[in-house]
C-alpha cells in the first residue's frame, strides 16, 4: 500500500519489498572524493617537480617521456583493474609480456611478418597473451586453484620459457613497418600514448557502462549471490584472466616497439607496478569495487614521482621506499572508507 515502510523512515517498494538504494550496487563510494584526492596528489607532484627541476621537469619533451613510461604499465593496469574488481589476482602479467615479446620476435615470426605483414608479430604477442591468461583462468575458475599460487606458477614458468625460446638472448626486431608505425608520432603524441588512451577508454566504457563490468564488480562483491543471479561465475572468472593476458600481450607489442628487440627479462616485475597503480587508483584489493579513472591516475604519479626522482638525481631506494609508503597510505584509506561504508 502507498505510503507503507518497511522500517523506521524506508519506503517500500512496489510489490512490498524494500526500496532500492539509489546507489548501484558495487558502485563506488565517495568516488568523486578519490579521484579529486589523486588528481590533487598528481598536482603536487607536478609542483614538487616544477620547484625542483625547473623548466626540466615542465617540458614538453619531459611530459611527452612521462606519458611514454606511464604508457606500458598503464596497459597492464587496466587489466589488472579488471581481475582485482572481480575479486582476483595476477602476478604473471609481467612474465608474460616477456613471453610475447619473445615469442613475437623470433626469426619465425619476423620471416612470415616480412613476407606477409607486420601485424602477425602484432597477432603473435595478443595470442600468446591471451592462452596464457586462459591458463591462469581454467586453473583459477574451474581447477580451484588459488588465484596468487595459480598466476605465481605462471609467472615462474612463463619467464623460464621464454628463456629457452630465445637460449637467453635478445632477440632484435628487424621487421620496419612494425617499428615504423609503432614509433610514429601522432599529432605528435607518440602511438604508445594513443594506444594507453585507446585501451583506458574501452577499459572505462566496459567496466561502467557494460553488462560485463556489473557482472566484475558482482562476482568481485559476492560470487555466490552472482551466482544465484544467474551469473556464470566460473565462465566470467576466466573470461576475466584472458583480458589480462590480452592486455599483457599489446603491452608486450608497445615494449617490442619501444626498446627494438625481444627479451625474456622484458617486464621483469611490473606485476608489482601495476598492482600499486590498481590500489592507490581506487580498486579494493578485495573486490567488488573498480575504478578505470583512478587506475589512470595512479600510473601517472607513480610515472610521474619516478621522473621527478629522475630530474633531481636521487637513488632508486629512496624511490622504492616513497612507493611504498604510498601504497600502505592507499590500502589504509580503503579500509577507513570500506569501515565507514559498514556502518552505513
Amino acid at each position: 500500500p502507498a505510503g507503507a515502510t518497511t522500517g523506521p523512515g524506508r519506503p517500500a517498494a512496489p510489490g512490498g519489498g524494500p526500496a532500492r538504494s539509489a546507489r548501484r550496487p558495487g558502485a563506488p563510494l565517495g568516488g568523486a572524493t578519490r579521484t579529486v584526492g589523486l588528481v590533487l596528489a598528481l598536482a603536487v607532484l607536478c609542483a614538487v617537480g616544477v620547484a625542483t627541476a625547473g623548466e626540466r621537469f615542465a617540458s614538453v619533451d619531459n611530459v611527452m617521456t612521462i606519458l611514454r613510461l606511464a604508457a606500458v604499465y598503464g596497459v597492464l593496469s587496466i587489466g589488472m583493474t579488471f581481475v582485482i574488481t572481480g575479486g582476483g589476482i595476477d602476478l604473471s602479467i609481467g612474465s608474460v609480456l616477456g613471453l610475447a615479446s619473445i615469442w613475437a620476435s623470433t626469426v619465425a615470426t619476423q620471416t612470415i611478418a616480412q613476407d606477409t605483414h607486420w601485424g602477425v608479430m602484432v597477432f603473435t604477442a595478443l595470442a600468446v597473451g591471451a592462452v596464457c591468461g586462459l591458463v591462469n583462468g581454467v586453473l583459477i575458475a574451474y581447477g580451484r586453484v588459488v588465484a596468487f599460487i595459480a598466476t605465481l606458477a605462471m609467472m615462474v614458468a612463463a619467464r623460464g620459457l621464454a628463456e629457452i625460446i630465445a637460449n637467453r638472448q635478445t632477440q632484435i626486431v628487424e621487421v620496419d613497418a612494425f617499428l615504423d608505425v609503432f614509433r610514429a608520432d601522432v599529432l605528435g603524441v607518440s602511438v604508445s600514448v594513443w594506444i594507453f588512451a585507446v585501451v583506458a577508454l574501452l577499459g572505462w566504457f566496459v567496466l561502467n557502462r557494460t553488462t560485463f563490468g556489473r557482472r566484475t564488480v558482482a562476482v568481485g562483491g559476492n560470487p555466490e549471490a552472482a551466482r544465484l543471479a544467474g551469473i556464470r561465475v566460473q565462465r566470467h572468472t576466466a573470461a576475466l584472466y584472458v583480458l589480462a593476458g590480452l592486455t599483457a600481450g599489446v603491452a608486450a607489442v608497445m615494449m617490442l616497439a619501444r626498446t627494438g628487440s625481444g627479451s625474456s627479462t622484458h617486464g621483469m616485475l611490473y606485476e608489482l607496478d601495476a598492482i600499486a597503480a590498481v590500489v592507490v587508483g581506487g580498486t579494493l584489493l578485495a573486490g567488488g569495487r573498480g575504478s578505470i579513472a583512478g587506475t589512470v591516475l595512479g600510473v601517472l604519479i607513480f610515472s610521474t614521482l619516478t621522473n621527478v626522482f629522475v630530474q633531481n638525481n636521487l637513488s632508486t631506494s629512496a624511490q622504492s621506499l616513497t612507493k611504498g609508503v604510498i601504497i600502505v597510505v592507499a590500502v589504509l584509506l580503503q579500509q577507513q572508507f570500506a569501515a565507514r561504508a559498514r556502518r552505513t
